[in-house]
């Protein structure tokens, strides 16, 4: 049983040929759906289709997105490459495990790639429900953007065939990143309104806190409606006891 293939998301890439070269990394196991995040040097990019050396079709169907939000909506399972926890309570995996996982969760999956230089934001980390880390030599972290995409590449390719079918019934698909961020604001206003967050200088970290908090059970969308029901429910008691 074969896995639907991930997507390979590239936040604020730098180089045209660094795009290139990840999607040539793409293709060679497989992988065809690449995001780009606001690159630098725009889109399309000269200097990307040389560096592909054939990879054509990775880069003609490549999408632009403005944010990784934008770029996550409708994929449920997120992963975040960084060496860094960046202070996330996130479950931290290996590209071996983030492919085994990949291939047995139902549901679109993607990969986040952060700019050459500096990585992903905390605040784009935080979008994902696992942070992906490849184990290399901390004496050296010097690891490329298209070296990290072919890692992660090849893990998927080498576990995409062992997805075994589970007896019963088939449990619910995760639900789309952008239901998932309904929820998500749903949740801050209500306690904005209900003045839970305080004091300001900690506002920012409390709602990385709560996001994460809400990002890793993998709900569904069944299950995203429900919860909104209740913060309905609660909202409205607390408006009838207002004086």
């Amino acid at each position: 049983m074969s896995a639907e293939a991930p997507a390979i998301i590239l936040v604020r890439p730098q180089l045209g040929e660094n795009i290139g070269k990840a999607a040539r990394a793409m293709l060679n196991f497989g992988l065809t759906d690449l995001r780009l995040v606001n690159p630098r040097d725009g889109w399309p990019n000269p200097s990307a289709g040389p560096a592909a050396s054939g990879a054509d079709i990775v880069l003609e169907h490549a999408q632009l997105f403005e944010t990784v939000a934008d770029a996550v909506a409708d994929i449920p399972n997120v992963y975040a490459t960084t060496v860094r926890k960046r202070d996330l309570v996130l479950p931290v995996v290996t590209p071996e495990q983030a492919a085994r996982q990949i291939t047995g969760t139902p549901g679109r999956s993607a990969i986040l790639f952060g700019a050459e230089r500096s990585g992903l934001e905390t605040e784009e980390a935080a979008l994902a429900q696992a942070i992906l880390t490849v184990p290399i030599n901390p004496e050296f972290r010097s690891l490329n953007l298209a070296q990290a995409v072919i890692l992660v590449a090849y893990e998927w390719s080498k576990h995409q065939t062992l997805a075994i079918p589970t007896e019963g019934e088939e449990p619910e698909p995760r639900a789309p990143h952008a239901h998932l961020e309904g929820l998500i604001g749903h949740m801050d206003e209500a306690l904005d309104e209900a003045g839970y967050f305080f004091p300001p200088d900690r506002t920012p970290a409390t709602r990385n806190t709560i996001r994460t908090i809400l990002t890793k059970p993998g709900w569904s969308t069944r299950e995203i409606q429900a919860l909104r029901g209740m913060i309905r429910a609660l909202t409205a008691i607390r408006n009838r006891n207002r004086p």
